[in-house]
């Protein structure tokens, strides 16, 4: 009798033992799972959440109470905006089904409103014997994600937009561009390719946003340096202004290269901008020193790519054809650069 008892003793301690070593072992599962950054939780065979980490609390913008029915979100959509019913969701899916789900997109709402676009990790649990007992599911944010690839579908648009407009900015050149003989129209086309390269390598060094109106003034009389002057107050304008700005700097310096204040070294220019209290751009171009000026008789090629750009900017243009040399006037609306 004594040996049964003690038999009996040996074999509880050993049950004990293995209770308790399962117990520790479930614990240390739980401070593990508490411990990672991704919501995760479980649930029993009849979609009951039995279990979920702190990250399912940050994630769900609320406190789940176990017991709840499939998710620990408070409201869920499809990735097209769609209402999703809890007991439609891939968690409740995977348990009817009895099969993990992937590759499915959701957006979880918070109590606050904000939404979450998260993939869910849904994988059923069966026991040796094939019974279902529940399931485990982890939510991965992704907004993130969904984000940058919104900026990358935006960027795309923008690159499209705009290279569909230099194309037509350059069938518009190709067109006005006329000359006595190819290497004229050789060498005038290529000087307005080049104004627009200019520009747009500004408007790439910017990201397709707006561009400092100096910078590209700069840039257009950098081969006169001595004989020009910048005087105007920092304005940003958008790359549609730039490239037209760009073009009608460039044919006013060709035009005084010609026949202007840049045809001999005595020669001068002044280039000034400013924004009244009207909201709009005067922009002046003052020529000095040059040879005697006087309206021409015809419109060459060079005043018609002028007033294309000035009409693409939607302002007015002024010229004056002074003793002292050509001056033009740009007003615009500062709103519309």
């Amino acid at each position: 009798m004594a040996i049964e008892c003690s038999t009996s003793a040996a074999k509880i301690e050993i049950l004990n033992s293995a209770v308790e070593a399962f117990r520790k072992r479930e614990i240390n599962y739980r401070d593990i799972l508490e411990d990672l950054p991704a919501a995760i939780y479980t649930t029993d065979a009849d979609g009951r959440i039995s279990y979920y980490n702190q990250a399912c609390v940050e994630f769900s913008g609320r406190t789940p109470a176990v017991g709840d029915l499939w998710c620990v979100t408070w409201k869920l959509y499809t990735s097209e905006g769609l209402p999703l019913p809890h007991d439609e969701c891939p968690m409740a899916l995977a348990l009817r089904e009895r099969r993990t789900i992937r590759g499915v997109e959701a957006v979880a709402e918070r109590p606050d409103g904000t939404r979450i676009h998260f993939l869910p990790y849904p994988t059923p649990i069966f026991d040796e014997l094939g019974n279902l007992l529940g399931a485990v599911n982890m939510l991965v944010d992704i907004s993130e994600q969904k984000k940058a690839q919104e900026r990358f579908a935006m960027m795309a648009r923008e690159v499209d937009h705009r290279a569909n407009n230099l194309l037509a900015v350059m069938q518009g050149l190709l067109h006005l561009t006329k000359g006595d003989s190819l290497d004229e129209y050789r060498a005038a086309l290529e000087g307005r390719f080049a104004s627009l390269a200019r520009a747009n390598s500004r408007i790439a060094e910017a990201r397709w946003a707006k561009i400092d109106l100096r910078s590209l003034v700069e840039d257009e009389l950098s081969a006169f340096d001595s004989q020009a002057t910048i005087i105007g107050e920092p304005i940003s304008i958008k790359p549609s202004s730039a490239q037209c700005l760009a073009m009608m700097i460039h044919e006013l310096s060709t035009n005084a290269l010609k026949y202007g204040a840049f045809s001999n070294e005595d020669g001068r220019v002044a280039v000034s901008w400013a924004v009244d209290d009207t909201g709009n751009m005067t922009l002046r171009w003052v020529e000095e020193g040059g040879p005697p000026t006087a309206e021409p008789t015809r419109t060459g090629t060079g005043s018609d790519v002028v007033t294309s750009a000035v009409r693409r900017l939607r302002g007015d243009l002024f010229r004056e054809w002074l003793p002292s040399g050509l001056r033009c006037t740009l007003i615009c609306a500062k709103e519309g650069l």
